[in-house]
């Protein structure tokens, strides 16, 4: 999470939305960074709003808009499927090696998943405490362009944005079954991902 006290602007950093490399971007501009910890870094919406705004309403007397990335729900998931195949967790209960992506997301489905399936859910992310309270500006990770060309201009600078934290390429196939199971029981999640960039933001 980076905040950037002068521009009234905070970065929510999503897991798995290409927030590694635009922090990198954009940290010689943030005044506050939190790279560390991981429940600090990946503050969620409704957790800002609990903690933070006292201490931005106490120095500033406003909270700063909040930006953040949504990433497309089935890739979202396919990000961390990848990221948990990764040879150094082999034989970790994180590990997805040797599980198909339909296993994967159908455990992901399941109301007490196995470890290697707990992700968490970008919409609840992205939930503030109240229903009217939500992310002031929201982005697509597919178009990360609209992103960089927001912060420049909200910066005032130009941003160049390193690809850092890519998981290996790998093409990912759902089956249409769990498919359709993972949009009705995670509606929200796509319902969020169709707003993002659009006027309500």
């Amino acid at each position: 999470m980076l905040i950037f006290w002068k521009k009234n602007l905070t970065l929510l950093s999503v897991p798995k939305t290409g927030t590694t490399a635009l922090e990198a971007a954009l940290k010689p501009h943030a005044d506050i960074i939190f790279s560390a910890p991981p429940e600090l870094k990946h503050l969620p919406l409704y957790r800002y709003n609990r903690f933070m705004e006292k201490m931005f309403d106490a120095a500033l007397g406003k909270t700063p808009e909040t930006v953040a990335v949504i990433r497309e729900p089935i890739s979202w998931l396919g990000s961390w499927y990848r990221y948990r195949q990764r040879d150094e967790l082999a034989g970790n209960p994180n590990s997805t090696k040797g599980i198909s992506f339909d296993d994967f997301v159908q455990e992901y489905l399941k109301g007490k998943p196995e470890p290697f399936a707990i992700v968490g859910s970008q919409s609840k992310f992205l939930s503030g405490q109240t229903d009217q309270q939500q992310v002031d500006h929201l982005f697509r990770y597919e178009d990360m362009n609209s992103v960089i060309q927001f912060f420049q201009d909200r910066l005032g600078s130009a941003i160049d944005l390193p690809w850092l934290n890519r998981s290996t390429n790998q093409d990912l196939v759902l089956s249409k079954g769990v498919e359709n199971r993972l949009r009705k029981k995670k509606a929200e999640d796509f319902a969020l991902y169709e707003k993002a960039g659009s006027k309500n933001f």
